[in-house]
């Protein structure tokens, strides 16, 4: 074994993700595994997803691999840290790739890791391993991409390695050194419904502050649709998956391609039920009958506000406006559309919350998801509210979605928030139906009170910056 790739999701040890019950396996590490495979390396994969961290430490003691690579995001930070750990015990070289390390790069050097390959890792791996063997952790300073210690333990960050031009040069995911059979029929068994998933394209060239460009930069990538294509027609003959899940930040963003790609569809007489994501400005009606016609049967937009001032703020590039009149267009043509919505954003204020539950009402999606804005390290957002950030733990013990910001409103507050948002929305789309259940209505009607009564107790509740757990203060305005 050269390597081991692994990351860091345990379905047996998150309660929510229980609930949910809808993995996907990370595509990243599978086309790595694909890449190097095809480049002659022995590598081999050890799936967490459907396993727990007591096996993957027995695992590691028994394998004794010589470099493990782990992938690490936001959410799965806090079991890859111990992971580092164990695999360190056995002698094993230790590279953390995806999202969250870049940024955190002397932390996790700090936590035992040898190497953070920042942006991709398909040709840095390719360089990094044979180097590791030949000249230590210590003296890879001509390996592109990389952050790592020298001799004297100094943080290197060499220079960023070209990403990759032509992505149809890539072999397909390595979908069968892992057990995807077992994720489709988990989705089957709680969904009713087998589900794969797959990737056309890598990166977004869009400037949402929020968001995280940790791996592809704002840079957009397409493989061609003859090579999506091919890959789909393998994964229905060898998975038949009863629908399908595009994992792109934004499927239909090149117009020219996602209408070729449909039409490719239709020549092949394959309609599979699909769920992806878009953005309202990258959807017209041609594009929509499209959706429609290949068989899109739910497709999700970043709505985040109903406040016209806020997504200025967030440079998200569109409006309310269009945002609801896409969601129609969508409907009309069968599609559930569902939408995220960011509460807290900077400057946000309770107009601008009324006026996301008055888009809400308006553009009536089929379902919503709620979050309230957290600083991710190494985004525009980040970087305008550093000096404000609330860090109410040790780096090894949070995420970043622990982290608020001093001078919004309280956690307390956005509780109160979401439950009469959530509670608004649903007695407005329950006085709409001809069925109304009238026990379900006047729950939903106490809930929006309680919910607006308690953001008016709390709007004067002021995250504040001085250390203790939950700490608020209150604003000696009138108001």
């Amino acid at each position: 074994m050269d390597i081991l790739l692994t990351h860091g999701y345990f379905i047996s040890e998150d309660a929510h993700e229980q609930k949910v019950m809808k993995p996907y396996p990370p595509l990243g590490i599978l086309y790595i595994s694909s890449h190097l495979k095809q480049k002659g390396f022995a590598v081999e994969l050890f799936d967490t997803t459907f396993s727990n961290k007591a096996s993957f430490k027995a695992y590691v003691q028994t394998a004794r691999p010589p470099v493990v690579g782990i992938y690490t995001n936001l959410m799965t930070k806090l079991n890859v840290i111990p992971m580092i750990a164990w695999c360190k015990e056995v002698g094993a070289k230790v590279v953390l790739g995806g999202p969250e390390p870049p940024h955190y790069a002397d932390q996790f050097l700090d936590a035992g890791a040898d190497v953070v390959v920042i942006s991709e890792g398909e040709e840095t791996l390719e360089e990094l391993i044979p180097a590791l063997s030949k000249q230590g952790a210590n003296k890879l300073h001509n390996i592109q991409g990389i952050a790592f210690r020298d001799e004297h333990g100094n943080t290197v960050r060499t220079p960023s390695r070209p990403l990759i031009k032509n992505l149809d040069d890539q072999p397909f995911p390595d979908r069968e050194g892992i057990d995807i059979d077992r994720y489709v029929e988990t989705w089957r068994t709680h969904h009713g419904m087998g589900s794969v998933s797959l990737i056309t394209a890598r990166g977004c060239p869009y400037t949402c502050k929020w968001c995280s460009h940790s791996v592809f930069g704002n840079t957009h990538r397409r493989r061609s649709p003859e090579n999506v294509l091919a890959e789909l027609e393998l994964i229905l003959e060898r998975y038949k998956p009863d629908q399908l899940w595009y994992a792109d930040d934004v499927l239909t963003i090149h117009r020219s391609w996602f209408l070729k790609y449909a039409t490719l569809l239709k020549e092949r007489g394959i309609r599979v039920p699909y769920e992806c994501i878009s953005r309202a400005d990258r959807l017209d009606a041609e594009v929509i009958d499209a959706l429609s016609e290949t068989g899109c049967a739910r497709l999700w937009i970043g709505a985040e506000s109903g406040s016209d001032r806020i997504l200025e703020a967030m440079t998200r590039r569109t409006t309310a406006e269009d945002v609801q009149a896409k969601t129609h267009m969508l409907k009309r043509a069968g599609i559930e559309t569902g939408m995220f919505i960011m509460l807290g954003y900077e400057g946000e204020e309770i107009p601008d919350i009324e006026a996301t539950v008055d888009h809400l009402k308006k553009a009536d999606p089929d379902l919503f998801l709620t979050t309230v804005a957290y600083p991710i390290k190494g985004t525009p957002y980040y970087n305008e509210v550093e000096t404000r950030v609330i860090e109410q733990l040790p780096w090894s013990e949070r995420t970043d979605r622990d982290l608020t910001v001093a001078g919004r409103h309280s956690k307390r507050f956005y509780s109160f928030a979401t439950r009469w948002m959530v509670s608004e929305v649903a007695v407005h789309k329950m006085l709409k139906s001809p069925q109304r259940d009238v026990k379900k209505l006047a729950k939903a009607y106490a809930n929006a009170k309680v919910g607006r009564a308690g953001m008016a107790l709390s709007k004067r509740e002021i995250e504040t910056k001085p250390a203790g757990r939950g700490q608020l203060h209150t604003e000696n305005t009138a108001s």
